[in-house]
């Protein structure tokens, strides 16, 4: 799996820091649909401009496309004509640590100066920052179509997704009956083992390593789900950690972040699957 194309090691420049862009109105969703998407390509990253690319090109359906570089997108994105589908670099909460977060962004193009007031339609945390050693390349064509999923229910759902963000997608469609392909690296010391997991969740799973998880996902399963897992660095106690299940059709079955603490560490833990089961 190292050899795949969906394998990131992040060297990233990302774009918007310290950005955290308001939601879209009523009127700017059905702008985006009429809009063309730029797909902002990162100057430094080729492993994120090889995977995003592929993905787009085969999955992206919901509006014209085309693929752009940082210095044309600092020149289109005041146009609402277009929207961007672009890696931005978030802080949550106004955390005082100033710890950031590597985010894929749909956002629409608006006459602000200010990049974190483009209204947003979606936005998926992927990776910290400052972490060089963390992959999720085998996430992005899920991403990619459940931001064009969400962009939809924005249409209907957006006073709803306003109050609950990605958590409105939590228990909206059962796991049972699927299989969920767990990353023993990414688990709580509580929930590290198959006997462990067992006691707090009935359906099926598999504790893999991430190799294997990522060479089940890039196979394409119909019925597996992955856990797409944001956390901070090694003996880290600060910042937040992203949980977010999905399956290769670019469905959310759960989203959820909290604080880390020492007391509260990092990792897929059992309230994880008490929201879950």
């Amino acid at each position: 799996m190292k050899k795949s194309i969906f394998l990131f090691v992040l060297g990233c420049f990302s774009l918007g820091i310290y950005s955290n862009p308001q939601l879209a109105s009523k009127q700017q969703i059905g702008m985006f649909k009429n809009s063309k998407t730029c797909v902002v390509l990162e100057n430094s990253c080729i492993s994120y401009n090889v995977g995003i690319k592929d993905a787009v090109q085969k999955y992206w359906k919901s509006t014209e496309f085309e693929f752009i570089d940082q210095t044309e997108f600092e020149k289109r994105r005041f146009d609402s004509k277009y929207s961007f589908l672009v890696l931005m670099r978030s802080v949550y909460d106004k955390d005082p640590g100033g710890i950031s977060y590597n985010c894929i962004n749909l956002v629409l193009g608006d006459a602000t100066n200010d990049i974190t007031n483009m209204p947003e339609l979606c936005s998926i945390p992927v990776s910290y920052s400052n972490d060089n050693n963390i992959d999720y390349g085998y996430a992005i064509p899920a991403i990619v179509k459940f931001i064009q999923k969400h962009a939809k229910n924005l249409e209907d759902k957006r006073f709803v997704i306003s109050f609950k963000g990605l958590k409105y997608y939590n228990n909206k469609i059962s796991l049972k009956g699927k299989v969920l392909l767990l990353n023993k690296d990414i688990m709580a010391t509580e929930v590290n083992t198959p006997e462990k997991i067992t006691f707090f969740y009935p359906y099926y799973f598999k504790l893999l390593s991430s190799s294997d998880v990522q060479s089940e996902i890039v196979s394409n399963p119909t019925n597996a789900l992955f856990v797409l897992h944001v956390g901070p660095l090694q003996n880290s106690g600060a910042g937040k950690c992203f949980e977010m299940i999905f399956d290769v059709d670019g469905n959310l079955y759960y989203y959820n972040s909290r604080k880390i603490t020492n007391d509260y560490k990092d990792g897929f833990n059992q309230k994880d699957f008490y929201y879950i089961r």
